[in-house]
């Protein structure tokens, strides 16, 4: 291992931190077992694992291409797995069934917003689609919590991207889902609504939300996790405990990773 990174990481792996955490009492929320995508002779992702329980946040790294999107399309159900399982709870990711759609929030480059609708109607529509029946109360919560209360009557499309990023995040808690996952929800973000966006995640670390999180960012990657991975060429290269890992030990241990050096 890289100097500043705890002796014995790098072969502590997923299943073993997340048996130990059941073992204290925390329900098993999140599985992967063998997970695969291809596109066509392109193996995205090659045979993930994954047990997580209630209360860790996972920080996956990677370099472009090494199928973190991919991975997390297929544990939020948006993805047909080529090979493998995903459960929530116990309860596989069936695409006949969608009770578990409850259970999870997703915050992707997608947004999942519709342009000439308001702030308001866009989480209203996906309130109703969740029979959610107390979004008189829950909007403007949300709304005010993301910075967006004042903009309530936007069109979406009138709207800055960073704007958009708080509204597609409070789209994709709105539901208050046990799993919540996050792709490169940094992207882009001024410090303001950067600020914003990590107040919020902040709040996930509530004991009780599972999060796993992509990001390019290491110093918002690192400060938010329980957990870290580094993915390449569709494989975990590299998992274990954020032992409060620096920012420069944990770059150069990423750069061994990814370089094959570990």
């Amino acid at each position: 291992m890289t100097d500043g990174v705890s002796p014995g990481a790098d072969t502590l792996g997923v299943k073993d931190v997340a048996r130990g955490s059941a073992d204290n009492g925390r329900e098993i929320v999140l599985e992967a077992n063998g997970l695969r995508r291809e596109y066509g002779p392109v193996v995205a992702v090659d045979g993930v694992d994954l047990t997580m329980v209630e209360g860790e946040f996972l920080t996956v790294f990677g370099p472009n291409g090494a199928g973190k999107s991919s991975l997390l399309g297929m544990l939020g159900g948006g993805m047909r797995p080529t090979a493998g399982t995903v459960r929530v709870r116990g309860q596989a990711l069936s695409f006949s069934e969608h009770d578990w759609q409850h259970r999870i929030g997703m915050l992707s480059h997608r947004g999942f917003l519709y342009g000439r609708l308001t702030v308001e109607e866009n989480l209203r529509f996906y309130g109703t689609l969740f029979g959610l029946q107390d979004l008189e109360e829950r909007l403007p919560a949300r709304l005010a919590r993301v910075g967006l209360a004042e903009r309530a009557r936007f069109e979406v499309r009138q709207l800055s991207h960073g704007m958009r990023q708080r509204l597609s995040l409070a789209r994709a808690l709105l539901h208050d889902p046990d799993v919540v996952l996050l792709d490169e929800p940094y992207t882009g973000l001024d410090p303001s609504a950067a600020g914003v966006l990590r107040s919020v995640l902040g709040e996930l670390r509530d004991g009780r939300r599972t999060v796993v999180m992509v990001t390019h960012n290491l110093r918002e990657g690192l400060a938010m996790a329980t957990r870290l991975a580094v993915q390449v060429s569709g494989r975990f290269a590299w998992e274990g405990p954020n032992d409060g890992l620096g920012r420069e030990d944990f770059e150069r241990h990423y750069h061994d990773v990814v370089e094959g050096r570990v």
